[in-house]
């Protein structure tokens, strides 16, 4: 099942592989202006799994040069985000219910975030008017190697129908 969002990355995954990052970045960050903010960087999206990039920047940088906890919760919660967005039908909102983040050590150089979800969760998300569900994601950075371990909770609800405003006719 097809949303408005996961049409719009499908016709963008059949441009140019060059263009494509690009492409999704604009997307995502049109709607999520604070991703724009912190320069998180779309590399693949589909309906199972997301990869994003945030590079190791001045303006994402902590007091000792690498990449700032609350930056490195950023990509977390955009890769996730992205990954349960492409699947929550047009009727329903998609809502961050709660992140928890336990740093590891230092990171070091840029991150890359991958997030993914099975078959069984799709279905759940796409069949069931209301739930949550928690959608993994792998953080590392460029030893290779998790720095911080992630997990995010989303949850789907109904939207509300939009109603006349009070007073009009």
């Amino acid at each position: 099942m097809a949303n408005r969002f996961s049409r719009y990355v499908a016709a963008i995954n059949k441009t140019p592989a060059f263009m494509r990052s690009a492409l999704l970045t604009k997307l995502f960050c049109s709607q999520v202006k604070y991703a724009k903010t912190s320069g998180v960087k779309l590399l693949k999206i589909s309906h199972h799994q997301t990869e994003l990039l945030l590079e190791n920047k001045k303006k994402v940088q902590n007091h000792i040069g690498g990449i700032h906890a609350v930056a490195a919760a950023v990509l977390a919660e955009s890769a996730t985000g992205i990954v349960f967005g492409m699947n929550v039908p047009d009727s329903r909102l998609p809502l961050l219910k709660s992140m928890n983040i336990r740093y590891q050590r230092r990171m070091q150089g840029n991150l890359v975030a991958k997030a993914r979800l099975t078959d069984d969760q799709i279905a759940d998300i796409q069949q069931t008017e209301k739930g949550d569900i928690i959608v993994p994601v792998t953080i590392t950075d460029e030893s290779g190697q998790p720095p911080i371990e992630c997990e995010m909770q989303w949850a789907w609800v109904n939207k509300k129908p939009k109603t006349e405003a009070v007073g009009k006719n």
